[in-house]
C-alpha cells in the first residue's frame, strides 16, 4: 500500500487525463479587457492587468495550483531548474492550461533560451488568444531573437488588447502614422 501511494504521488502529475478543464473566466475577464481599452493611463491599466493575473493564475485543481505556485516561487528566487521541473510537470498534467505554458516561456526567456520560450508562448496563445502576458512575451521574445519585423507585428497585436503595455516603447511608428 505504501508503494502504491508513493507511485501515485509522483505519477499523478504526469497523467494529463487527471487534470480537469481550466476554469472559464471569460465572464469576469471580458469587462477587464474592455476596461484596458479605455484606461486613462498606464497605472490604471496595470491595476486592471493585475486583476487579470488573478484569473490566469487560477489553476484547474489543487495539484496543478501547487505546481504553478512552486514554479513561481522558484522563479522568484532564480531557481530556474526547479521552476522548469515544476512547469514541465504542470503542462504534462494540464496540457490545456495556458498559464503553464506562459510561465514556462517566461522562465526560458529569463534563461535567454528564446527558442524554447517561443513555442510555449504560441501554445499559450492558442489556448488563450487575449492573454496579455503571452502576447507581450511573444513580441519581446521575437525582438530578443532578432526577428524585428515579426516582433513589430506581435507587438501591435498585443497593443490592440492593452494599449498601455510598457513594451509600447519598442513600437516603430512609420513617419506620418499616429497611434
Amino acid at each position: 500500500m505504501r508503494h502504491a501511494a508513493f507511485l501515485m504521488m509522483f505519477a499523478s502529475p504526469l497523467l494529463a487525463d487527471g487534470c480537469p478543464t481550466a476554469p472559464d473566466h471569460r465572464a469576469e475577464l471580458d469587462p477587464l479587457y474592455q476596461a484596458l481599452l479605455v484606461a486613462p493611463d498606464e497605472m490604471s491599466a496595470r491595476l486592471i492587468t493585475n486583476q487579470m493575473w488573478g484569473y490566469w493564475d487560477n489553476a484547474p485543481d489543487e495539484p496543478s495550483q501547487s505546481m504553478l505556485d512552486e514554479a513561481m516561487r522558484a522563479r522568484a528566487r532564480y531557481d530556474f531548474v526547479f521552476a522548469l521541473e515544476r512547469l514541465n510537470a504542470l503542462v504534462g498534467y494540464c496540457p490545456f492550461y495556458a498559464e503553464g505554458y506562459n510561465q514556462r516561456a517566461f522562465v526560458n526567456f529569463l534563461r535567454e533560451d528564446f527558442e524554447a520560450a517561443l513555442p510555449d508562448l504560441e501554445r499559450a496563445l492558442d489556448l488563450n488568444p487575449r492573454h496579455v502576458g503571452a502576447l507581450s512575451g511573444r513580441a519581446v521574445t521575437l525582438f530578443a531573437m532578432g526577428r524585428t519585423e515579426e516582433a513589430q507585428v506581435a507587438l501591435r497585436a498585443a497593443l490592440e488588447v492593452n494599449p498601455w503595455l510598457p513594451e509600447r516603447a519598442l513600437l516603430e511608428v512609420p513617419e506620418g502614422d499616429d497611434l
